[in-house]
């Protein structure tokens, strides 16, 4: 029993496992593979040896704000930075939270959209999604979210871990037919293509968050963006804390951004990857592989425990989630180089014959 008055239920709390060990191999974090490009890390370096360190980030944090609104067709008023699109997304639940107040998103989906809900005091009220391939039924998610009326309802697209995507056009349907605010999560966008970013204008209960952690790489940097109307992002905005950006990562992020385009044959390598890699692990007995539009594959594997531990002993991480329920006996695997991902399926696949 402590001797500190910590805030009720604070040690009912989960804890988001983020203890890390010296992989030979690591593709458990839907990490990029690959570090900044060449010309980019030229550019970077320039950028980062004219930076004043004696001053606080107000000028680098309109320049990346300023970046992104031009891309978008926006004003900086409709843009929010955050460290990371995890602490973007925290801000909202925080603010539509509350006690009496109800958040509705799919399961299974992020695992931090139940923490955040119970940090913000609020309810989670959660949407299965369809067994066989893990697809949201959009009429089922709309007609939940108009019966318990939430302050908040949430999609991940694509959907993490699961990797399934949703159409621009099962975006829409939901925007327009609820009457809450509506967070889409981006995180994943970029090896998909089906951005929600066009329907801003159209539906002002529209929030999209996005990341630079996964596309581009910048996983260490930890900064992300929120899209939304003037409204939602002035009270939104009121979460955040002053100087929260620190300028090392508004300079990265300005450049990465500016130069975007360098990334996509990496975008595109990786996709590449994830469909060689979904046709091998699906040809192996045993396995079951869903259909994914992200930077990693889910697999549903009998052993999937024991599977772990082995490629765990070889120095080999990749995301098991056990008994979780949903996700009973899956593993995530995220891709890496093509060297990684050749090494990470010949382990498996040894170990999948050795069961027969």
């Amino acid at each position: 029993m402590s001797k500190y008055k910590y805030r009720p239920h604070l040690n009912e709390m989960p804890s988001y496992d983020v203890v890390e060990r010296p992989w030979k191999i690591k593709v458990n974090a839907n990490e990029s593979g690959m570090n900044l490009p060449p010309i980019v890390e030229d550019r970077l370096m320039g950028r980062l040896s004219r930076v004043a360190y004696n001053r606080y980030p107000n000028e680098e944090l309109e320049y990346l704000m300023e970046s992104i609104a031009d891309n978008y067709g926006l004003t900086t008023k409709n843009v929010l930075i955050g460290n990371g699109s995890s602490e973007i997304i925290e801000k909202i639940f925080h603010c539509f939270g509350g006690r009496n107040h109800n958040i509705v998103f799919p399961e299974p989906s992020f695992s931090m959209y139940h923490i955040y809900t119970k940090l913000a005091e609020a309810h989670a009220v959660t949407v299965p999604l369809n067994s066989a391939d893990y697809s949201l039924n959009v009429k089922a998610f709309v007609a939940k979210v108009n019966d318990v009326r939430p302050a908040l309802a949430v999609v991940c697209n694509p959907n993490n871990p699961t990797g399934s995507g949703l159409k621009v056009e099962d975006i829409e349907y939901i925007a327009a037919h609820i009457k809450c605010a509506f967070l889409v999560d981006e995180a994943y966008i970029e090896f998909y293509g089906q951005s929600a970013t066009g329907l801003l204008k159209k539906y002002p209960n529209l929030i999209i968050a996005r990341t630079f952690s996964k596309a581009y790489g910048l996983a260490a940097c930890r900064c992300g963006y929120m899209l939304a109307s003037e409204e939602l992002t002035e009270m939104i905005g009121k979460a955040v804390m002053p100087y929260h950006m620190n300028t090392m990562t508004l300079v990265t992020a300005d450049t990465v951004f500016q130069m975007r385009d360098e990334y996509v044959p990496r975008i595109q390598q990786m996709i590449s990857e994830r469909k060689r890699m979904e046709k091998l692990y699906s040809e192996l007995e045993g396995f079951k592989v869903y259909p994914s539009q992200t930077n990693f594959i889910l697999v549903r594997y009998y052993n999937a425990v024991a599977l772990n531990k082995d490629l765990e002993a070889q120095g080999i991480g990749l995301r098991s989630f056990g008994n979780a329920p949903a996700l009973e006996n899956c593993l995530r695997i995220s891709m890496g180089t093509r060297e990684e991902n050749d090494m990470v399926y010949k382990a498996i696949k040894h170990f999948a014959e050795e069961q027969k």
